[in-house]
């Protein structure tokens, strides 16, 4: 859902998981399709260290010790409440969360490439 929202609002964006599923959860499809986000076609993967070095920002979502650290890298962590298994109601608020979030991170992005 970050990485959809991220590109939606004009940035790259690489989403990776520490476990990740073997497909999306049809509640979290069916979530972002409400707000015209299309997930369709796209598929969880683990976390490449190279998506790391790649990245500005890595946000994390409260995967603890279990999420790889990069040196010099600048790191948030979330700690959203993982969608798997949730009725749509609770995969909604995760959603407007996330989203909320990436909004916020906008000005942050924005003056960080400044330089």
């Amino acid at each position: 859902m970050a990485q959809a929202f991220a590109e939606r609002d004009g940035f790259e964006a690489r989403s990776a998981g520490t476990y990740p599923e073997h497909e999306l959860h049809p509640e979290v499809v069916e979530a972002m399709d409400e707000v015209g986000i299309d997930l369709r076609g796209r598929s969880p993967k683990p976390i490449d260290p190279a998506d790391l070095a790649w990245a500005d920002v890595v946000v994390t979502m409260g995967c603890g010790d279990a999420c790889p650290v990069l040196p010099g890298k600048r790191y948030l962590d979330w700690n959203l409440q993982d969608p798997a298994g949730m009725p749509i109601e609770v995969v909604r608020k995760i959603r407007d969360e996330i989203e909320r979030r990436v909004k916020a991170l906008d000005p942050a992005l924005v003056a960080d490439s400044d330089g």
